[in-house]
């Protein structure tokens, strides 16, 4: 609930707005709607300011993603390439709650290298067994 006193207050800013977007009286809560930012980096600011007028700042700097999530496999950050570069780019959101498309929500994409350890690891204890069962003479 916004506040008129000045003596104890809260002022919050979003990136390097010098003007408060709220000024309420503390305790504060609120709901931050990140609908009407833009996607990527931005910074909460708050400054509490004391009955006897001084002040304490923090910064919260948060992502902002309400657009479609986009995956590009081929090319990495600071990669160094050459030639032809193949390249595959998914994009979806949640635009629509009414369908779902099954092709364009899944992303591409290699099957890690710790499961193809992990499946080489249990062939090769459960061969050990194998060949330790078969070796050890029944008596």
């Amino acid at each position: 609930m916004p506040t008129s006193d000045d003596s104890q207050q809260v002022l919050l800013f979003l990136d390097d707005n010098p003007v408060p977007f709220a000024r309420y009286a503390p305790p504060v809560k609120i709901d931050l709607d990140t609908t009407k930012l833009v996607d990527g980096p931005h910074e909460l600011r708050v400054v509490a300011r004391s009955s006897s007028g001084v002040e304490g700042v923090q910064r919260i700097p948060f992502v902002v993603r309400n657009g479609p999530s986009i995956t590009v496999l081929g090319l990495s950050e600071h990669d160094t390439v050459s030639d032809v570069v193949p390249l595959t780019v998914s994009a979806y959101g949640s635009e629509r709650a009414d369908s779902f498309v099954i092709a364009a929500s899944e992303t591409p994409q290699g099957v890690p290298a710790w499961v193809w350890a992990s499946i080489l690891a249990f062939i090769g204890w459960g061969a050990y067994y194998l060949f330790t069962a078969i070796s050890i003479p029944a008596g």
